[in-house]
């Protein structure tokens, strides 16, 4: 197939990779910093573009992997071309793309991604709708090619499914930073924690979260918990944080959904 990728951040650099390791072709590359389209299109073999009137319509595919506030001006940009239009956003409709054209689709990898940090992208979730069943069977057949974890979502789930990540990535790195900070005041290094930390993740990909809870709020340990209260007399957002968290343990692990 031949693709145009519209972007060149981490999702683009990922996905460009995969579609050309899976022998597809990649027609152009476009970003608004030419440097950065010149830099994913030399490592794909592809054509390098800054503007948007530069579009070979010799394509089958237009990928849109932008921030998600420039998804539909683009789209409506690309819409004279006749050909398929996705985008690669979790927490993005497909209404942005099919408000313009019924030839739209998403085509979602949900993993966290940065282009100097090689993922096997075959173990990528992909999250396909299609604005039809036609288009949304043409986009699992390309999904295929470069993933074996493969779901039909559509865009109330998807909306779900990004929500859920944030819980289960961006707010786990957050606490993550916050040990690290709790850490470098003492003189302590964060990789005394980097066991833990793995171990915690290989056990909930063989069990639900629920029944690998751990911990002093799991265990109700009044005692334990209110000593690490006291230590954060003097940050009380971490205190907040820290009484929440708990307190939502407690409260989940009683309701039967964990086991002590």
């Amino acid at each position: 197939m031949r693709i145009t990728i519209i972007g060149s951040g981490n999702v683009a650099t990922h996905l460009a990779a995969a579609f050309k390791n899976a022998g597809h072709r990649i027609a152009q590359v476009y970003s608004r910093d030419m440097h950065n389209a010149s830099l994913l299109a030399y490592h794909v073999g592809a054509e390098a573009i800054d503007d948007l009137d530069q579009i070979n319509p010799e394509t089958d595919i237009f990928i849109i992997s932008v921030k998600d506030d420039v998804i539909k001006s683009i789209a409506e940009a690309l819409t004279k071309h006749g050909k398929l239009i996705v985008h690669t956003s979790g927490a993005t409709d497909l209404q942005a793309i099919s408000a313009f054209t019924n030839n739209a689709g998403v085509f979602y990898p949900l993993q966290t991604l940065s282009k100097n940090k090689e993922v096997d992208f075959f173990t990528v979730p992909l999250c396909i709708e299609g604005a039809d069943d036609n288009i949304t069977r043409q986009l699992v057949e390309l999904a295929q090619t470069v993933s074996n974890n493969v779901y039909r979502v559509n865009s109330e789930q998807r909306k779900i499914l990004h929500l859920a990540a944030v819980f289960a990535c961006n707010f786990p790195n957050y606490l993550y930073n916050i040990a690290q900070q709790l850490l470098a005041e003492h003189d302590m290094g964060f990789e005394m924690l980097r066991p833990l930390i793995l171990e915690t993740a290989q056990k909930v990909q063989t069990h639900l979260p629920a029944e690998v809870q751990t911990g002093p709020a799991v265990r109700n340990d009044e005692n334990t918990m209110a000593a690490h209260l006291q230590m954060l007399n003097n940050e009380p957002d971490l205190k907040a944080i820290y009484s929440l968290l708990s307190q939502e343990i407690i409260k989940n692990n009683n309701a039967g959904h964990g086991h002590g």
